[in-house]
């Protein structure tokens, strides 16, 4: 499958005029498996995409040249201990280091934070809805006297003026 997958990504790329890294390796990993679609499907992508893949909580023992780190089993839900060697551990980790030449989704795109509208669209077209959060009205200051609102043109903090 990572034979098909590289090949077509490739051939994506050429498609689209983009640019191809000079040091793209011959052999991928690919581990493909259906996470739902919509908001399932985004919730599983995040968690790769904007956290690294380990956190320091989740390491638990560091002796000996053995790691004990703790993770979440996706197809029971349930909480495991693995103990590898340092190697093994350092392998797992380092499969999710991207090449040089490749970003962060995150950065570019239709995530950027520059393409908002853009993000309206894909939204749109993947059928994603998001709940509008609705803004806070800020508190309006009255004058002691007339109780008209205030305009607030600046703060005098006493205890920082010169002198």
């Amino acid at each position: 499958m990572s034979k098909v997958f590289r090949a077509r990504f490739l051939a994506g790329l050429n498609e689209a005029r983009l640019p191809i890294p000079g040091n793209v390796p011959g052999k991928w990993i690919v581990d493909c498996s259906h996470v739902g679609k919509g908001i399932s499907a985004l919730k599983y992508l995040s968690r790769y995409l904007y956290h690294g893949v380990i956190s320091e909580k989740n390491i638990i023992l560091n002796q000996n040249g053995r790691i004990t780190f703790q993770y979440t089993e996706s197809k029971t839900g349930k909480t495991r201990n693995r103990t590898l060697k340092g190697e093994d551990f350092l392998f797992l980790i380092l499969q999710h280091v991207l090449p040089k030449g490749f970003r962060r989704v995150r950065d570019y795109g239709f995530l950027h934070s520059n393409a908002k509208k853009l993000l309206v669209v894909v939204q749109l077209i993947l059928r994603v809805f998001l709940p509008v959060i609705k803004e806070r009205p800020r508190p309006v200051f009255k004058c002691p006297r007339c109780q008209t609102p205030m305009i607030i043109l600046g703060f005098r903090y006493p205890g920082l003026e010169a002198g």
